[in-house]
């Protein structure tokens, strides 16, 4: 089973992305803000940014969604920040994936049942592109003044993890179709 994770800042589209792609691929959607405790929700509208305390049981409760799905034998793609390479093991690894640093302060290798399982698609664009896209965005609680404080915390995946960029400055029906040609190439 394949689980797909479609990260990237605030605004960058990936409920977009994540719903579109789920429903070309026939897969199962979550997006994750569905997701956040109303602690969480509140922090955000008031323009206070979550810290590593806020985000880890949500990320750890995603997980346990995640390994749900893959434990019945269902595709799924998931929308989630996703900003730091910690927050990433913690989807893979569930609270094994809080200590993902080896004493040199390197990322230590996990190897839970979803370790190399989630391909994350990083959806990666310029910051003015996406305030412009949070200015027009209405009814969400995350509000564009935290915009600078999500470029502040992401850790852009790299090289041992699991991960395609995929450029937003693309439309959504280019990144969609990029990233099933990827998905069906490598996973059939």
């Amino acid at each position: 089973m394949t689980l797909l994770v479609v990260m990237g800042v605030s605004g960058s589209g990936k409920s977009t992305v994540g719903s579109h792609l789920a429903k070309k691929l026939g897969w199962k959607f979550y997006d994750g803000d569905d997701y956040h405790p109303e602690e969480n929700r509140k922090k955000m509208a008031e323009g206070i940014p979550l810290n590593d305390q806020d985000r880890i049981p949500w990320l750890c409760h995603l997980h346990d969604i995640l390994m749900r799905e893959h434990a019945s034998g269902q595709n799924t793609v998931l929308a989630c920040s996703a900003l730091k390479k910690m927050y990433r093991c913690i989807l893979e690894n569930g609270e094994a994936g809080i200590n993902y640093q080896n004493s040199s302060g390197q990322p230590e290798e996990q190897e839970g049942p979803a370790s190399r399982k989630i391909l994350f698609i990083h959806l990666d664009g310029p910051m003015d592109l996406i305030a412009q896209r949070l200015a027009k965005r209405r009814g969400h609680f995350m509000p564009p003044e935290l915009l600078v404080s999500q470029f502040d915390a992401l850790e852009a995946p790299s090289a041992p993890e699991n991960f395609i960029t995929v450029s937003l400055e693309k439309s959504v029906s280019e990144i969609v179709s990029i990233t099933e040609e990827y998905v069906r190439n490598r996973y059939g």
